[in-house]
């Protein structure tokens, strides 16, 4: 009972950290397109920057 117990909780944790993982991903794509529309769009005034920093 305690070992199907430990692969169970295994299993469970290997799929929280492959979902967590996955969303992560997601995010960076997301991010990562962002930036590329704001590089593309920015104002052609030389060196003005669409972002604060």
């Amino acid at each position: 009972m305690v070992p199907l117990l430990l692969v169970l909780l295994l299993a469970l944790i290997l799929f929280g950290a492959g979902f967590a993982l996955k969303a992560l991903w997601w995010i960076a794509v997301i991010v990562l397109v962002v930036w590329l529309i704001g590089f593309v769009a920015r104002p052609k005034g030389g060196s003005a920057r669409w972002y604060r920093w």
